[in-house]
């Protein structure tokens, strides 16, 4: 008899077996006869049909993630004046779960390293709560404060200038347009401290040196063989200037055929001695206030100016880099005129 026959008939009277979940044996329908006994059981927990039952009679934690210093894997005790079978405790039992649960909270950070990855990733957090960033996001930011953190010592470094930081290089690695302004606003810091954005912006750098393995284009270095170590070590993270274009076009409302044609200007005027050194957002602010003069929509270059965050001397200044450097040939298709008919 195969395995496949006996664990589906019954070896004294060829019946069909059932399955005992609890008791992990096969017995008989017929004659109740234990086929097999002490089986394991590789089927779901339960038929939970919504995530509250089902998170009640699961028996193991959640996925980890690298948001949180611990990555998730802790024990929480939980806040209550009941026990178990539902009755009151007393005062005294009552403040001796407080301090049981106080310094539970405080054993999990022994040392000053560990403090300052908790106080970082809570800030990273927040700030990607405030701004509502994606899942994906946080966990690249974490991931990211986490590798500088084994590289180099942020010790004495500002919480949230290194979270600003962090997170402003997690966008540009996931393709999300924020600037750093944005993201310094958004970790409770005030317009008037300009001092923070600095810091941040330097913190930025320094991340950017230490980890430019992790930015495409130092990948992209490190498999070309023309590429030099100082190439390969100091290539930053570079963002197509299309996500620029969209966010300006999307925050004023623009038509969509000026976004497109700006797009298109943008890859044909695709030149190094343009953008290098050059900000990305006055570059889109430029490149959608061509368009719009192409297409005979009037857009003040105020109204790109207070959106981009630069100013109007910037948007005519890299007006007149693109004009000088390229030659634009508009071909004007003429239109043909209805027949009326008498």
């Amino acid at each position: 008899m195969t395995t496949s026959e006996y664990c589906t008939q019954c070896p004294e009277c060829s019946a069909n077996l059932i399955q005992d979940y609890s008791k992990g044996e096969f017995i008989c329908e017929r004659c109740g006869y234990v086929a097999m006994d002490g089986v394991y059981d590789f089927g779901r927990e339960s038929n939970a049909t919504d995530f509250e039952e089902k998170s009640k009679n699961t028996r193991a934690s959640g996925s980890t993630s690298l948001a949180l210093h611990d990555y998730g894997l802790r024990t929480e005790i939980a806040s209550g004046s009941k026990d178990y079978a539902g009755k009151s405790i007393d005062y005294q039992m009552a403040e001796q779960m407080n301090n049981i649960r106080k310094w539970h909270i405080r054993s999990r950070i022994v040392s000053p390293q560990e403090r300052r990855l908790s106080n970082v990733l809570t800030k990273i957090n927040e700030t990607c709560a405030a701004m509502s960033l994606p899942k994906l996001l946080v966990e690249t930011a974490a991931m990211l404060y986490r590798n500088y953190e084994n590289m180099q010592e942020a010790k004495g470094k500002s919480i949230a200038c290194m979270a600003a930081a962090t997170i402003y290089l997690a966008c540009k690695k996931c393709r999300v347009v924020r600037s750093l302004d944005e993201i310094v606003a958004a970790t409770g810091v005030t317009e008037q401290d300009r001092s923070s954005v600095k810091l941040a912006s330097k913190y930025y750098r320094m991340m950017v040196m230490e980890m430019s393995a992790f930015s495409e284009e130092a990948s992209a270095a490190q498999e070309t063989t023309t590429a030099t170590p100082q190439q390969q070590q100091q290539a930053p993270v570079a963002m197509a200037i299309d996500h620029y274009i969209s966010k300006l076009s999307n925050m004023a409302k623009i038509d969509t055929k000026v976004e497109r044609l700006a797009i298109d200007i943008a890859h044909k005027t695709n030149d190094r001695m343009l953008a290098d050194g050059k900000a990305p957002n006055g570059l889109a602010a430029a490149y959608i206030y061509v368009s719009s003069i192409l297409l005979g929509i009037n857009i003040l270059q105020r109204d790109v100016s207070s959106l981009s965050g630069v100013t109007e001397v910037t948007i005519r200044n890299r007006c007149k880099d693109m004009l000088t450097g390229f030659k634009l040939t508009v071909t004007v298709k003429p239109q043909a005129r209805p027949n009326h008919l008498a």
